[in-house]
């Protein structure tokens, strides 16, 4: 009987206790935590995962700091303080853009763009009505299909932007640049990599030109992550001799190194200038609500962000960006 007694006593005293398995489950989901924060902060997301992964980085800080409580309640120290370092790293590159930044004593004309995805079936009629509400200069169409193009013109968009370069196409690879003023298709300027992305030179009044490229590369998912990072960085520097605009679904948020590289270029993100580049623009018009900013104009560095608005627009899985620039 005692010797059954001690073989039980021997079996429990083997299990893990429950206390201990909390504690290892608080330093591995820490230690991910961290090893989330490196790869953000030395831009090494190589691979689909990893891309995808650092899309979500501001809500890595927030889980971050909710592991770093759990462990520091459960008295498990360390693990909270390797928590609470991830969440000090995320929380580092991701809160300076709740905040405006100085903009440059820019003296050129005004030039408002708005980039939209249509999804293929945007409601033509909201993207007419938010042309004219907000006195669109420049707009910049993905997924734009051959009917999709039909039904702005008929929902008064020839009327408002008779000038155009478009390249639309049976299914979501098509996009086109509509303006109100003078546009002429600029080719060789850059090889576009992924979906159609036309580029036009934009006459304003008074005589100034400014450069403009509708952006839509493919999502890096899979195979497609490398023909992304192509894409971003096939796309035309910043130059002192024009002005340059890039607008449109660029599938990358500020959390990924091609696109940050991008900026590095000469370019600045509009949404981030005014304290907005945390609003979400994907997915919209769905059960859940947007959780990633992937949509952009992307500025010459030189020109000054008055504004910028992020819209809602029906039948469409993208929010609308809207900035005005204030062009050197």
């Amino acid at each position: 009987m005692s010797t059954a007694v001690g073989i039980e006593q021997a079996s429990a005293g083997d299990r893990p206790r429950p206390r201990r398995r909390r504690r290892w489950f608080s330093w591995t989901v820490a230690v991910l935590l961290a090893l989330w924060a490196v790869v953000r902060a030395g831009g090494w997301e190589q691979g689909t995962l990893l891309a995808q992964l650092v899309t979500v980085t501001p809500y890595g800080a927030a889980l971050a700091a909710l592991t770093a409580l759990v462990a520091l309640l459960r008295r498990n120290r360390w693990a909270a303080l390797v928590a609470a370092l991830a969440c000090v790293a995320m929380v580092a590159v991701v809160a300076p853009r709740t905040f405006a930044a100085e903009q440059p004593a820019a003296g050129g004309p005004v030039l408002r763009v708005l980039t939209i995805n249509l999804f293929t079936k945007g409601d033509a009629q909201a993207v007419v009505d938010l042309v004219r509400r907000h006195d669109v200069d420049v707009l910049s169409a993905l997924e734009l299909t051959y009917d999709g193009a039909e039904l702005l013109d008929a929902a008064g968009l020839k009327q408002l932007m008779p000038h155009r370069v478009l390249q639309p196409a049976a299914d979501a690879i098509g996009s086109g640049i509509y303006s109100r003023h003078p546009a002429t298709e600029l080719t060789g300027l850059f090889e576009a990599i992924g979906h159609n992305m036309p580029a036009a030179a934009v006459t304003l009044p008074g005589g100034g030109k400014v450069e403009f490229v509708a952006v839509h590369p493919r999502p890096p998912l899979g195979p497609k992550e490398a023909e992304w990072s192509a894409a971003l960085r096939a796309l035309p520097p910043a130059s002192p001799s024009v002005v340059r605009v890039l607008a449109g679904d660029f599938n990358a948020t500020l959390d990924h190194r091609p696109f940050r590289d991008l900026l590095a270029r000469g370019y600045v993100d509009a949404a981030e200038q005014v304290g907005k580049g945390l609003t979400p623009t994907w997915p919209s018009s769905r059960a859940i609500p947007p959780i990633i900013a992937i949509d952009h104009v992307v500025a010459d560095r030189r020109a000054a962000v008055n504004r910028v608005e992020i819209l809602n627009v029906p039948s469409t899985d993208h929010r609308a960006v809207f900035a005005e620039l204030r062009l050197p």
